[in-house]
Formats: structure tokens, sequence, C-alpha cells
């Protein structure tokens, strides 16, 4: 048997019970799992290992990017067209008709902020479900009267 050589160390609490817990899991003691952390860290591919999870989480973060990239784009249009068509199509209002306008549109507004407080809540998310449609039916979507998709 090799012999082995005794060393004091000090772990925070919380490092502490994380490593009881691993040996009692694994039915090994303390020690054991204290040295096979140090080799692993002091192993050469440990490096390598190290490096390889880093280059996964990025490569997973830079398409989580993408789509959100992809998604902002969709709102993007899809605001600046809503913005356009509505210019297009709303007459301007007389003055005698501005207060009753701001009312309703209050009122219009806070029933707008219960539903997509609602929806968000739920966790529905409209212009997934949306692109998830468009991409089914091979990109072909409906535009709005006098658009040209």
């Amino acid at each position: 048997m090799q012999s082995k050589s005794r060393m004091n160390v000090y772990f925070e609490p919380d490092l502490l019970r994380k490593v009881e817990a691993l040996a009692l899991r694994r039915d090994v003691s303390k020690s054991a799992v204290i040295e096979a952390a140090v080799a692993s860290f002091l192993s050469e591919d440990s490096a390598d290992r190290r490096e390889a999870a880093f280059t996964r989480r990025m490569d997973k973060l830079g398409r989580q990017i993408d789509g959100l990239d992809e998604d902002l784009s969709i709102l993007g249009e899809t605001v600046s067209l809503f913005i356009r068509f509505w210019l297009t199509i709303t007459p301007p209002l007389p003055d005698s008709a501005q207060a009753s306008a701001k009312a309703k549109g209050a009122e219009r507004f806070d029933g707008f902020i219960e539903a997509l407080g609602r929806r968000l809540a739920v966790g529905d998310r409209f212009l997934k479900e949306r692109s998830r449609d468009i991409a089914g039916a091979g990109g072909v979507g409906e535009g709005l009267e006098g658009e040209n998709p």
C-alpha cells in the first residue's frame, strides 16, 4: 500500500456540507472525494474538459441570442407595420371629440394591459405561436389589405 501524507485544509461550511453529502452518496470517505477533486483539477485533460464545457455553453448562449434577435426583428416589423396601417386608415379626430377619444383610449388600454398580464402569467407567447404557424405553412402568411406579403 502506498503511503499518503496528511494535510489539513479549511473549507467554507457550505462546501464542506457538499463534500460530506457526496461522500455519503458514493459511500466513500471525505478524503477520497477531496483527493479525486484535486486530482481532476490538476490533471492535464482537466483544462480541455473545462474548455469544451465552456465552448458548449457559449454555443448554447449564441443560439439563444440568435433566437432573441429573431424575436426582436419580428416584434419591430410587427409594430412598424401596425403603426403604418393604423396611421393610414385612422382619420384625424375633430377637437370636439378629443376628450371622449382619450377617455375611451385609456379604457381600452387598461383592458389591453390586463389581457397582456393574463397572457404573460399563463406563459403563452403569441409571436412564438405565430412564428411556428408561419414556418409550418412554408413561410406564407396573410398580409393586411393592400399589403404584399
